[in-house]
C-alpha cells in the first residue's frame, strides 16, 4: 500500500506543477517518480505504466497562463480545466485499465515477469522473485500470480480450479473501475475443486449443474487476479501443476470434452497521448461507452458532457478553448493524484506503520481514493478481509529507515493474528529486493528455524550483516547503505487486524 513521500522528494507547489506541465507531462512524472514508486507495495505493474497514458501531453502556454497570471481570457477554457480535473479523477481507472488491458493482451513483453495472454486466458507467474529482478515493483516471495482479462459481454465465463488441499489461494474479481466485486478462493468459496460462473451485467439464464454463480460483475470486462502460495523454489513444480489446471471457459463450451478455447487478442487500442494530446479523453469516452455506468452517476455525466466527456461523445467537437482546458487538466490531474498518495492521508499511522482504510478494494463512489489509492497504486488491491499490507518507512522514533541495525520484537502472544500466513519483506529505495549472502528476502511464520526469545517472544533482526550464527534464522537482510522500507503482509487477517485493534510493534534502531 502507499505511503507518504520520502524526504528526498518534497511536494511541488501548484505553480511549479503548472509551469512544468507547460512543457509536457514527462518532467512532472519524473520529478515525483521515485517517491511515488517507493509507495507501491502491491506486486504487479508499477505506477509508471499509468504515467505513460499522459506522459507526452503538450499544453499550450495560453491554457496555463490564467493560473499563472490570475487573468481569465476565456471562461470556457477555465471551466473545462476545473471540470476536466474532476472528470479525470473519475475516469482514471478506465484510462489506466484500457492501457493495461491492451498491453497485457496484445504486446508481447521482453521479460517473462510481465503478463501476456489472450482474452479469457490466464497468464501464470512461473518463479519467485529474487535480487536479480530489478524491475522495481516491490514483489513478494509468498505467491505466484495468475492474471486474466475476461470478456463477459456475450455470456458468462466459468472459472475452474482443482482441489487445493490446505494451500492458500485466491482469485480476486475486479471490475473495470478497479473495485473488487467478489472472490473465489480458500476464504470465499473453500478449497475443494469447483466451477464458478463469472457473470456480466444484464445476463440472465441457467447455469449447468454444479456451476456456482459469483456476484454479477458491475462491468462487462473484469480482471481476475489469482494468487497461489508457494513455499520456496522446491515447491514451484507443485504450484505450476495447479496453475495448469486453472481454467476459464466460455459458457457455451463448458463441459465439452476437448473443446478448443478461442484465443482473441482484439481489444480497443487506447489513443496514444504522444500523438494526440486529447488521447486520454478519447480513450475515456470509449471506455465509458464500453462499460455502462451505474444510474446514480447520471448527474456527474450530465456535467461532464458539457465539455465533451461521456460515453460515445466526441471531444474533438468541442471549441478550441475547451480542448485546451482539457489538455491542461490531464497534465495536472495525474501529478495531483500522485501527491494525494504521497501525502500519507490514505492510511492511519500506528507505531510507524501505515494501516490501510477498511474501504480499500471497494472505494466505490469515493472517486479520488478509487483513482489514487486503489488504481494508481497497484492495479488491484485486496479487500482487507483477504489480506492486509502494512508499510513502514520509519522506525519507532519517526526516523527514516536507513543504514544501521534495527530490531522488530513481538512480545509473547502478539504475533500477527492471521488464519493463513504472514511475511515481512524488505526493499531498497528503488523497490527491489535486497542482495544478501543467504539469498533471504523475507521472514515470517513459514520461515524455518525461527528462534523464540526466552520469554516466548520473537525478535527479528533487520540489518546488513548477520547477527551471528545463533540468530541468523531471525535475520532479514537490509542494504549496506541507503534508505529501505518493509512491508508486512497478512493473509486472511483476523478482525483485530482489519479494524486496526492489533498494533504491530515499532521497528527500533539498535545500532
Amino acid at each position: 500500500m502507499a505511503s507518504s513521500a520520502d524526504s528526498n522528494h518534497p511536494r511541488r507547489s501548484l505553480r511549479h506543477d503548472l509551469a512544468v506541465a507547460a512543457t509536457g507531462i514527462g518532467q512532472a512524472a519524473a520529478s515525483t517518480g521515485k517517491a511515488t514508486a517507493a509507495a507501491v507495495l502491491h506486486p504487479g505493474d508499477t505506477i509508471d505504466r499509468a504515467r505513460k497514458v499522459t506522459r507526452a501531453l503538450p499544453v499550450a502556454w495560453r491554457s496555463v497562463k490564467p493560473a499563472l497570471t490570475g487573468r481569465v481570457d476565456d471562461w470556457r477554457r477555465e471551466y473545462a480545466y476545473t471540470l476536466g480535473e474532476q472528470a479525470f479523477v473519475y475516469g482514471f481507472p478506465y484510462i489506466y485499465n484500457a492501457e493495461l488491458r491492451h498491453r497485457w493482451v496484445t504486446q508481447k513483453p521482453e521479460k517473462e515477469t510481465t503478463p501476456y495472454a489472450a482474452v479469457n486466458h490466464f497468464w501464470h507467474g512461473s518463479r519467485v522473485w529474487d535480487a536479480s529482478d530489478q524491475e522495481g515493483v516491490s514483489p513478494n516471495n509468498d505467491t505466484l500470480y495468475s492474471w486474466a482479462w475476461v470478456d463477459l459481454r456475450e455470456e458468462p465465463v466459468v472459472l475452474s480450479h482443482p482441489d487445493m488441499g490446505d494451500r492458500y489461494f485466491t482469485f480476486e474479481l475486479v471490475a473495470f473501475t478497479s473495485d473488487n466485486y467478489d472472490y473465489v478462493g480458500m476464504r470465499a468459496t473453500g478449497s475443494q475443486a469447483g466451477d464458478f460462473a463469472l457473470i456480466g451485467p444484464g445476463w440472465s439464464g441457467d447455469l449447468p449443474e454444479g456451476v456456482r454463480r459469483t456476484k454479477t460483475a458491475p462491468t462487462p470486462w473484469v480482471l481476475v487476479v489469482g494468487r497461489t502460495l508457494v513455499e520456496g523454489a522446491d515447491d514451484l513444480p507443485a504450484v505450476h501443476a495447479l496453475q495448469q489446471r486453472y481454467r476459464l471457459t466460455p459458457l457455451h463450451l463448458f463441459g465439452e470434452e476437448g473443446a478448443t478455447l478461442p484465443e482473441s487478442r482484439e481489444v480497443p487500442v487506447p489513443v496514444d497521448p504522444a500523438k494526440d494530446p486529447l488521447g486520454p479523453w478519447k480513450t475515456l469516452n470509449a471506455m465509458l461507452a464500453e462499460n455502462p455506468l451505474p444510474p446514480h452517476h447520471d448527474i456527474l455525466l450530465r456535467q461532464f458532457a458539457e465539455i465533451g466527456i461521456g460515453p460515445g461523445l466526441d471531444v474533438e467537437a468541442q471549441p478550441e478553448p475547451v480542448k485546451e482546458g482539457l489538455m491542461r487538466a490531464a497534465a495536472t490531474a495525474l501529478p495531483m493524484l500522485e501527491q494525494q498518495i504521497l501525502s500519507g492521508q490514505w492510511g492511519e499511522l500506528i507505531n510507524g506503520w501505515r494501516y490501510p482504510p477498511p474501504e480499500i478494494g471497494h472505494f466505490g463512489d469515493d472517486f479520488l481514493r478509487r483513482a489514487a489509492e486503489q488504481s494508481l497504486v497497484g492495479i488491484a488491491i485486496n479487500d482487507p478481509e483477504e489480506a492486509v499490507y502494512l508499510a513502514a518507512f520509519t522506525d519507532g522514533a519517526g526516523e527514516t529507515l536507513t543504514t544501521g541495525r534495527y530490531e522488530l520484537r513481538f512480545e509473547a502472544g502478539t504475533l500477527p493474528p492471521v488464519d493463513a500466513f504472514w511475511s515481512l519483506t524488505a526493499y531498497d529505495e528503488d523497490r527491489n529486493l535486497i542482495p544478501n549472502p543467504i539469498d533471504r528476502y523475507s521472514v515470517g511464520d513459514r520461515t524455518r528455524g525461527l528462534v523464540r526469545d526466552d520469554d516466548g517472544g520473537l525478535t527479528l533482526y533487520l540489518q546488513p550483516d548477520s547477527p551471528g550464527s545463533d540468530r541468523e534464522s531471525n535475520w532479514l537482510p537490509t542494504p549496506q547503505q541507503g534508505i529501505w522500507y518493509v512491508a508486512l503482509r497478512m493473509y486472511l487477517p483476523r478482525p483485530e487486524v482489519v479494524d486496526a485493534r492489533w498494533h504491530c510493534p515499532p521497528i527500533n534502531r539498535v545500532g
